[in-house]
């Protein structure tokens, strides 16, 4: 039977897990969201410099990967072309591991650091300074490092899954060379429940700065008023066209999404920037890229070490931003690293990095540099004053405000919202989906049970939803992002774990040593008789 396929202790636990955290959450909702945010800020607090280390650590270790023979590999066999098309790979992989975030973040995050800018700062004195960086930041925040946090899972997975045909395409597999027998122990199920734990945190999340930003907009658009009822209106959609996509399949439905996601995203930002001011964009946001990579080494570090002393404040300016979004990519990482892996066949390990960090930091640039840049620039010249709505209203309402100054404004609202929905939609599928994964074993070309991915995409709604109307999102985030604290050192496990099993194999595919392989090493072998036979018949030539 198909369900004996079914990883059933992960696929138990992990539901057991996300219940015990969400139920005393709905019935002692004030305890404990003060527990949760006292345990993250002291995680943040005393332990921001290690966050800090892993980004730039990951970076610089990836960049080396992909320049040595390790990134050579090719993911699949030797003559096969990539599954997918680089236009589809690049939105399939920037969709999942953005969403509607970048929407909501990217409109609107200027105006936060336009308040309460980085460097201790003061908005009013260092006026001038202070509008650079808070173009600059955003921009910083969504760009290589986080795309290299996201891509370090899927390099090792993405390597088990079609160079070592392992059936398994889950964090625990990866770390087999190291564990050994404990992968399929307890110590490897806690490994993948934590990754589902932080995957399901995220997505609610996402869903806590979609809804409200969506609703808003059909409130514009349509003159109902903005509140639970609509909201949950607005999930149900999402929901239904996220569903019918994870029973399609990834090439069916995820491949359609994510390629009416790039579609859109195109027009708006073209839009935004014919119509909007042009050149103010382009040059404040090739201004933004000069700061940063001027600062890379210093906006990568900044801890605020001298905050302690007498007479210097301390902002908390990284604890509440850079510690933050570290912390939060790397609870992201293990389900974008694995939907990365997952559609990447056919490409070398260095096209997956290089692909990731690269087409990932563009995207988020163009969206930073022009939404976010059009918004400033209605701040500074005084033709609306965002940062008041924002104080008085929101983030939702000041972005739909934003949207609003733009010509033929309700056309773009309602072409805002639908991508909104889309967005957001594709992030629920790629995550279902994913889960699923990860709680069955799969052949290469295999999809995950249509049962288990819809039960999935279910729970993914039915929780947030729960979460939703007690007020309690907030705290599921906080809590996955607390509860994925050990990822920092897992993430150091499966780089090791990788750069030991590839390069042992490389070692061995060049010398035709075999005998000293210990793990299932079936596919290399299979290249290695194909490479013998090659050479024996070039020597013969």
């Amino acid at each position: 039977m198909r369900t004996r396929l079914i990883d059933w202790p992960t696929f138990i636990i992990s539901f057991i897990v996300i219940l015990a955290v969400v139920i005393p959450l709905i019935i002692y909702p004030e305890a404990g969201s003060a527990f949760v945010a006292q345990l993250n800020n002291v995680m943040s607090d005393r332990f921001g410099f290690l966050y800090l280390t892993m980004g730039l650590a990951i970076f610089f270790f990836l960049i080396f990967v992909a320049f040595s023979q390790n990134g050579q590999v090719k993911l699949g066999e030797e003559e096969e072309p990539p599954e997918f098309s680089t236009p589809a790979w690049a939105g399939m992989l920037f969709s999942a591991g953005i969403g509607s975030s970048i929407l909501y973040w990217g409109t609107i995050e200027w105006a936060f650091y336009y308040q309460g800018p980085p460097f201790g700062l003061s908005p009013t004195s260092d006026q001038l300074e202070t509008i650079q960086w808070a173009s600059t930041y955003g921009i910083f925040h969504w760009g290589p490092i986080a795309w290299a946090i996201y891509a370090l899972p899927a390099v090792p997975m993405s390597y088990f899954f079609y160079v070592r045909e392992k059936p398994i395409i889950k964090i625990s597999e990866t770390l087999r060379p190291l564990l050994k027998g404990y992968s399929d122990t307890m110590v490897g199920k806690l490994i993948d429940v934590l990754f589902i734990f932080g995957l399901l945190g995220g997505a609610g999340t996402t869903l806590a700065l979609g809804t409200p930003l969506i609703s808003r907009g059909v409130a514009d658009l349509t003159g109902f008023e903005d509140n639970m009822l609509l909201r949950t209106i607005v999930l149900l959609v999402v929901t239904v066209i996220f569903a019918i996509s994870a029973y399609v399949g990834l090439k069916e439905g995820i491949k359609r999404l994510s390629n009416l996601n790039l579609g859109l995203s195109i027009f708006l930002l073209l839009f935004v920037l014919i119509t909007g001011p042009t050149l103010f964009i382009l040059e404040t946001t090739t201004n933004s890229v000069g700061l940063i990579l001027d600062n890379f080494f210093r906006m990568s570090t900044w801890t605020e070490p001298f905050a302690v002393m007498e007479g210097v404040e301390e902002t908390g300016f990284p604890e509440s931003w850079t510690v933050f979004y570290w912390a939060w990519w790397l609870v992201y990482a293990p389900f974008v690293g694995l939907f990365i892996a997952r559609i990447s066949r056919g490409r070398t390990i260095r096209q997956v990095i290089i692909g990731s960090m690269v087409y990932g930091s563009i995207g988020c640039l163009l969206f930073f540099g022009i939404m976010g840049n059009f918004g400033l620039f209605l701040q500074i010249t005084g033709e609306f004053d965002v940062v008041q709505v924002l104080n008085d209203q929101g983030a939702p309402a000041a972005i739909i405000s934003i949207i609003n100054q733009l010509p033929f404004s309700n056309i773009m609202v309602a072409i805002f919202v639908f991508l909104s929905v889309v967005f957001l939609a594709t992030t629920f599928d790629s995550s279902s989906y994913i889960l699923a994964s990860v709680t069955q074993k799969l052949l290469e070309d295999e999809e995950p049970l249509r049962w288990n991915r819809m039960f999935w995409a279910f729970t993914i709604c039915l929780l947030p939803l729960t979460l939703m109307y007690l007020g309690g999102l907030e705290t599921l985030q906080t809590a996955s992002i607390v509860g994925g604290f050990p990822l920092i050192f897992i993430m150091f496990l499966i780089a090791w774990s990788f750069m030991k099993t590839s390069t042992r194999d490389l070692k061995i595919d060049e010398q035709y040593e075999p005998k000293t392989i210990i793990l299932d090493m079936k596919n290399i072998r299979q290249k290695l008789k194909r490479r013998r036979k090659k050479k024996q018949s070039n020597d013969k030539d």
